[in-house]
């Protein structure tokens, strides 16, 4: 499902909310990965970066982790597989699981994929990732 991620933008500056939060982010394109490591890292999280589903679930299950964002599509495990062995695990079933991707054609998502909580289209903005991030943390916590 997607939810809506409107908010005001972020001026940069560490969310509060942010402190000691832990984000999985998954994502094979290196440069990528590095640029949207930085931008949380900035707004105040600890990012744990990691490059396929496999050494994802690794890390997931060595360290806690707030929230998941992972690519759509990497080699050895989807974002979509990783999403769902994650939801199968009861540690994880309320970590919340943001899903990036590239693709065009936004009818080709499951949109009813229960293991998703939000869906982040590329190319990508880190406003609109870390408003993303503080929402889904912040609705977990209630």
């Amino acid at each position: 499902m997607v939810k809506d991620q409107s908010s005001p933008a972020s001026d940069g500056a560490p969310d509060s909310s942010a402190s000691q939060r832990c984000v999985l982010l998954v994502e094979d394109d290196r440069s990528l990965r590095r640029y949207l490591e930085v931008a949380l890292q900035r707004a105040g999280y600890r990012v744990i970066a990691t490059g396929d589903g496999i050494e994802a679930l690794q890390q997931a299950h060595s360290s806690p982790v707030d929230i998941v964002i992972t690519d759509a599509i990497m080699p050895q495990l989807s974002g979509q597989q990783l999403a769902t062995m994650l939801r199968d695990n009861p540690k994880f079933a309320r970590v919340p699981i943001v899903l990036l991707t590239g693709q065009d054609d936004k009818s080709t998502l499951n949109a009813a994929d229960a293991a998703i909580d939000a869906f982040l289209y590329k190319p990508l903005n880190p406003d609109e990732l870390r408003t993303c991030v503080a929402k889904l943390l912040n609705e977990n916590q209630k």
